[in-house]
């Protein structure tokens, strides 16, 4: 137990968006939404004009935010920074990935289903079961 990460504890977090404007807007009016002191949001509505630099400084922001728990991309946005999803590692923010209304979730692309995936495998080849 010694070797476990110790996940900060705060009186409250925040949840960070990366997606389409829709999916923003929904999690917006139920009460995601932040703009701090210095105008900074927890949030990138991703449209046609959004580069691939944009959604991977948002990205990098928010999963180095101390205020920051989760953050919930689209999962076609996901895949425009496949490389920087796939290489973070760290439990706090937890990334999860999302549908969006225009495109479906695709299971096979999804970051955290194939580490889970790939730790079950490992488990039944070590204890010998298939």
């Amino acid at each position: 137990m010694a070797n476990r990460v110790q996940i900060p504890t705060n009186n409250s977090a925040l949840i960070a968006m990366i997606a389409d404007e829709d999916t923003v807007v929904g999690f917006l009016l139920a009460g995601v939404g932040n703009v701090d002191i210095r105008r900074k949001t927890n949030y990138l509505i991703v449209d046609a004009k959004t580069t691939v630099k944009q959604i991977e400084d948002a990205f990098k922001e928010f999963t180095t935010r101390e205020d920051i728990a989760i953050v919930l991309i689209s999962q076609y946005v996901a895949n425009m920074i496949r490389f920087l999803v796939d290489s973070y590692n760290k439990p706090v923010p937890a990334i999860l990935e999302i549908p969006s209304k225009d495109h479906p979730y695709d299971p096979a692309h999804d970051s955290v289903l194939s580490r889970v995936k790939y730790l079950f495998n490992t488990e039944s080849v070590a204890s010998g079961r298939r």
